[in-house]
């Protein structure tokens, strides 16, 4: 690997894990802000939505910048996309369960979210070994 790729991908590493991080605190701020206004009811999944972004996303891909990992390119857009899902599903659930109600179609937030997280990090890994 050239010295310029390794430049390029920390830079990607940064900005990925910048974006991550952000998510994460403003997802804690619209849950904080939402628990606030909502007469004291409260979701679990509404509080700990900020937990994906950063437990799936930030943690990850800050630890492979530092191991020196090459960016996972293609793959890193499935964990994204997983991500977003697994954060949005979160709180959604939590809007309906402040709101007193339940939806079945919920679920599908879960599956896809937690398939394409899966997927991408597997292809990842996968991709790191053959390149290894």
């Amino acid at each position: 690997m050239y010295t310029s790729d390794k430049r390029v991908s920390e830079r990607q590493y940064a900005a990925v894990t910048r974006a991550y991080l952000l998510s994460a605190v403003l997802c804690a701020l619209f849950g904080a802000v939402y628990e606030l206004f909502s007469h004291e009811v409260w979701s679990c999944f509404m509080i700990c939505a900020f937990a994906f972004p950063l437990l799936l996303g930030a943690i990850p891909f800050f630890l492979m910048q530092k191991r020196g990992k090459p960016f996972p390119g293609r793959a890193a857009e499935l964990v994204h996309a997983g991500v977003a899902a697994l954060t949005v599903g979160s709180i959604l659930q939590g809007v309906l369960e402040i709101y007193g109600t339940s939806n079945p179609l919920t679920i599908s937030y879960w599956v896809a979210g937690g398939a394409l997280t899966a997927i991408g990090w597997l292809l990842t890994f996968i991709k790191q070994a053959v390149r290894e």
